[in-house]
């Protein structure tokens, strides 16, 4: 059973809904007596990191993803949520992030090496390039995912397990031990991003065994 976590600033509706087409067993809740029956985690995130930070840190929703990240409990963060695990954000000042990966979020510079002005937010479909291997992707396919956002992650390589380009490298997909992330919005992905999607239900339930 997945516990998608309300800290009322996720795309719940989306998420929940791909889950249930995939017929992977979920509930949505803030309260960590119920998270706490959960065998897994979807963080998801859409607004200003700041915000979501310091709303985790008053519920204690992040004392309570301590705890679980500690037993190696699955966790995957998606498009905000993502960025949460890292270091840092820069976004409206510096940011303490949960910390669970190295690495800091930083806002597209919005400009070329050369010069050349581009669109900030990153948004819309881009192709992913996978970088390494890992059980999050044993069955992906070759396609495109939908991105929107304005911060992008730097991180060691060694966490990136694919990525995309939008001038610049992008890292997409990352993980470290049961900790999984997705920049771009899998739930809005077509087969692509179902497919991902069911990889780390698949991956709940063979830890569940």
């Amino acid at each position: 059973m997945i516990g998608i976590i309300d800290y009322d600033m996720g795309n719940l509706y989306s998420v929940s809904k791909a889950l249930e087409r995939l017929e992977i067993p979920y509930f949505i809740s803030k309260n960590i007596d119920e998270l706490m029956e959960a065998d897994a985690y979807i963080l998801p995130g859409v607004g200003a990191f700041p915000d979501a930070m310091k709303t985790l840190q008053e519920t204690g929703l992040q004392a309570f993803l301590d705890t679980k990240v500690y037993q190696k409990k699955p966790l995957l963060g998606i498009c905000l949520g993502m960025q949460l695990l890292f270091e840092s954000s820069e976004e409206y000042g510096q940011t303490r992030g949960l910390a669970y990966l190295p690495g800091t979020v930083e806002r597209f510079s919005g400009n070329t090496l050369n010069g050349d002005a581009y669109k900030v937010p990153h948004m819309g479909w881009n192709e992913l390039v996978v970088k390494k291997k890992a059980p999050i992707i044993q069955l992906f396919t070759n396609g495109h995912v939908y991105f929107v956002h304005s911060y992008v992650v730097r991180t060691d390589s060694s966490v990136v397990v694919a990525e995309s380009n939008y001038h610049q490298a992008v890292p997409a997909i990352v993980q470290e031990g049961m900790i999984y992330g997705m920049q771009f919005h899998p739930e809005k992905s077509g087969d692509v991003g179902m497919n991902l999607l069911k990889q780390y239900g698949q991956l709940v339930k063979e830890r569940k065994v």
